[in-house]
């Protein structure tokens, strides 16, 4: 929360204890603060002097009523909806795995696919990340998706990070787990002076009393463990250390559960190909299943390139803030190493495909064959399997688009007027780019994408009323949070009802690319015929 500047004596004051609120002030508070999450409310308390009116100390708190829109059930719900559209475009690509190998051709899932789910999950969560004054609803709606961005609560190994980062030159003094433990979070942008922040420096939780200077006044039991210090956070900081990781430990976590995931993915794929095996041997193997049982390497670096190409837009941006702020100097090569085997892997296989459609443009006049050749739809099609023949390059300046979107957010870390024009900026061009083309092989595609994109938009220009220097007033600012949330959660609940409208449709409708391909062989035949 923004505390004013206040014209007090340089020096500490430190004050704890409970205070009866009289019934006739009580009653004049509205039912609705009692129901509300997050009540943005605030209480300010100002101490002045009895012989000269002169103020000693102004404090400004928080008040809440206990509920919050952080709920557990939220997480679970987001996640089972990415697991849901996680299973849809698995089936699909064994599908692809197992027609590619018997000649049918490939399959791709209908939107909503994984990629479009998840990047919506992670377009919520890098919302929460900028360095504006957010209300406090909306802060603890966009704490429900940190999960997409990797930023998954797990003591044992932020534990394990710190020791990491203080053997390789991190300072542990206050950014760690034990420090977090034990501060209590206040949200500021990084426009607040210095002089703002001043005043209240620790918060007590027993009997009462009061400290000037360090002279203690009243009675007071307090012991250093029962003491809470007051840490300042804002931005990226804010988003990570409100889930108990430190702020220099962000890289590091996503680094750690990506490499969770990919270990799960190689193992999940390795057992399947054992059960083929064994299937093999003690029973009549299905012929649909023998691409995959010869390919299982490819179609699991296949998997890994995709897994790649969905958190990079995130990996830019965490690895840009570890270069700015992280500490750990092994972190920081670490962050370097990856972010440029991630560059270059989807900058390869961006100059393999363009190479081939000049190639293949060169000898037939078109590139058709991106699409018609089976050896290089099964290797490349990840990339622009959604698209239609005409745009099957949209795939770079989407690459691109996540790129900047990620070096915008980390690298004007502390300005949330630049962090947020710098978004409007990047998602109207990929709007724009999008009504253009309408580059989508089913018209649901389209739709999807497009509505996703304009929904994107108007949440940066919510976000805008909540960047400081535009001085808006905090009703108008939790009025817009309740906006974005009801917006958010709708396009969300609608996404998932396209999930499952899709699984009941997958099979019934046949992927446009292995229609073409049947009827460009049918014509073939008849020709030779």
């Amino acid at each position: 929360m923004l505390i004013p500047p206040c014209l007090v004596p340089a020096g500490s004051f430190a004050a704890q204890g409970e205070q009866s609120i009289p019934a006739s002030y009580a009653s004049q508070i509205p039912a609705i603060a009692f129901n509300v999450p997050d009540l943005d409310g605030g209480a300010k308390l100002e101490l002045k002097s009895l012989e000269s009116n002169q103020s000693l100390a102004c404090i400004e708190s928080v008040v809440n009523n206990g509920k919050t829109a952080d709920v557990p059930e939220v997480k679970y719900v987001a996640a089972g909806i990415a697991a849901a559209a996680l299973l849809l475009s698995g089936f699909s690509a064994l599908g692809s795995a197992a027609g590619a190998g018997s000649g049918t051709g490939a399959t791709s899932a209908p939107s909503p696919t994984f990629f479009e789910v998840f990047s919506w999950f992670q377009s919520m969560a890098i919302n929460g990340m900028l360095d504006v004054e957010y209300p406090t609803i909306y802060r603890s709606f966009t704490r429900n998706f940190a999960f997409a961005g990797g930023l998954i609560p797990w003591d044992d190994m932020q534990l394990a990070i710190d020791g990491f980062r203080e053997k390789t030159g991190g300072n542990l003094t206050e950014d760690s787990v034990p420090f977090l433990r034990n501060a209590t979070l206040i949200y500021t942008p990084n426009v607040v002076s210095n002089v703002a922040k001043r005043g209240l420096e620790m918060l007590f939780e027993r009997q009462t009393s009061i400290s000037v200077n360090g002279t203690t006044y009243g009675n007071s039991n307090q012991t250093e463990q029962e003491e809470k210090i007051m840490h300042y956070v804002s931005g990226i900081q804010a988003f990570a250390e409100q889930l108990q990781i430190p702020e220099s430990n962000t890289f590091m976590t996503a680094l750690m559960i990506f490499l969770i995931v990919i270990a799960a993915i190689v193992v999940g794929i390795l057992l399947f190909k054992v059960i083929l095996e064994t299937w093999a041997l003690f029973g009549t193997f299905p012929k649909r299943l023998t691409g995959f049982r010869k390919r299982y390497w490819w179609f699991m670096a296949k998997t890994i390139v995709n897994l790649i190409l969905l958190v990079y837009g995130i990996w830019t941006l965490y690895c840009v803030y570890q270069f700015t702020r992280g500490d750990s100097w092994a972190a920081k090569v670490l962050a370097g190493v990856t972010l440029a085997i991630f560059t270059a892997i989807l900058a390869f296989f961006t100059w393999r495909i363009w190479s081939l459609a000049r190639k293949f443009k060169k000898a037939g006049g078109s590139t058709e064959s991106l699409y018609d050749d089976k050896k290089v739809w099964r290797r490349y099609s990840i990339f622009y399997d959604s698209y239609k023949r005409g745009y099957w390059w949209l795939f770079a300046p989407t690459i691109v688009y996540m790129f900047v979107r990620g070096c915008i957010v980390a690298g004007a870390s502390g300005h949330g007027l630049v962090q947020t024009a710098g978004q409007l900026i990047v998602e109207s061009l990929m709007l724009i780019l999008l009504l253009w083309s309408r580059p989508f092989s089913r018209r649901s595609g389209n739709w999807i994408n497009i509505v996703i994109q304009v929904v994107r938009v108007l949440s940066v220009i919510c976000i805008l009323v909540f960047v400081q220097q535009l001085g808006i007033s905090r009703t108008t600012k939790t009025i817009t949070g309740l906006v974005l949330i009801v917006v958010q959660s709708v396009l969300t609940a609608v996404l998932a009802i396209l999930i499952g409208v899709n699984a009941i449709i997958i099979c019934c409708k046949e992927n446009p690319h292995r229609k073409q391909r049947k009827a460009n062989g049918k014509h073939m035949l008849i020709q030779d015929q």
